[in-house]
């Protein structure tokens, strides 16, 4: 299977697979990023709950990890963790916390979905299995965020609260930033009852097309959500040129086989990840 499209590239390297924006790619000189592929590999480092993994599972997400970072040229040891738990809380990150660790599980870090950094040698660090995942990237600036947007943290506008962060912290122009959005689920698998539906349409009541948006699929039960157009429709609305706005157009549902899906995994679904780093 090859996820490469007119956005995307999938590489693979030995037994690594993983995609890359064409478009970040034009800046391979100054950052590295990926977003991980592969069910056998597994990127959780706690579980929802807090719990601690078992030392076997909590070693292999490490090696997934490093393996992962030592095939874009990244040290994992650089590595900052969020601790995601749905909120539109978003950190600037000036330093790394851990020597000679990767920064996992850190109180620093809790509650928090989304991180900013200008600093170099920073591996920047999501997890999702079917969530939105969102990198950032400002050429002029020299400024990355990696942003974790679930339906909760979409409905919180999180990406938005990124940009205003990004602009607030380090004056960044929203013409400058590049936003690329890692396979994620698409309407076409997320459906919801009508209590989320009813949130979604008061929070975005001022979006065009809506009934496009959240259409309609059993009457009066169910309806399908498309998430990813949101976060396109209020990126652009907050200044972010429309070609600037890369969607990988890769659904997790559908390519479960190869990127980890809590919707189709259930209980004891593995994450991916998504990475991005400046040099």
């Amino acid at each position: 299977m090859d996820l490469s499209n007119e956005n995307v590239i999938h590489v693979k390297k030995g037994n690594i697979e993983y995609l890359q924006f064409k478009k970040l790619l034009e800046y391979k000189d100054i950052i590295n990023h990926a977003y991980s592929l592969g069910i056998d590999r597994n990127f959780r480092t706690a579980r929802a709950n807090k719990e601690k993994l078992s030392k076997e599972e909590y070693t292999k997400a490490l090696k997934d990890y490093e393996e992962l970072c030592s095939s874009i040229g990244s040290d994992y040891k650089n590595l900052i963790k969020t601790n995601q738990e749905h909120t539109d809380e978003v950190k600037v990150v000036n330093r790394k916390i851990k020597n000679g660790e990767p920064d996992i599980n850190l109180e620093n870090y809790s509650k928090t979905d989304g991180l900013i950094t200008n600093q170099t040698n920073q591996i920047l660090s999501t997890t999702n299995a079917d969530c939105i995942l969102l990198l950032f990237f400002d050429p002029v600036k020299k400024v990355i965020a990696n942003t974790h947007s679930g339906w909760r943290g979409t409905l919180q506008r999180i990406s938005i609260k990124t940009v205003e962060k990004m602009k607030k912290e380090f004056s960044c122009n929203p013409e400058d930033i590049i936003c690329c959005i890692a396979p994620s689920i698409r309407k076409c698998h997320f459906e919801v009852e009508k209590d989320v539906k009813d949130m979604f349409e008061t929070e975005f009541q001022d979006l065009e097309k809506l009934e496009e948006i959240i259409e309609e699929k059993i009457p009066n039960k169910k309806w399908n959500i498309d998430t990813v157009l949101i976060n396109k429709m209020i990126l652009k609305k907050e200044g972010l040129k429309e070609e600037n706005i890369i969607d990988s157009g890769i659904c997790s549902v559908c390519n479960s086989d190869i990127i980890h899906s809590f919707r189709v995994e259930k209980e004891g679904y593995g994450l991916n990840t998504a990475l991005i780093e400046l040099k």
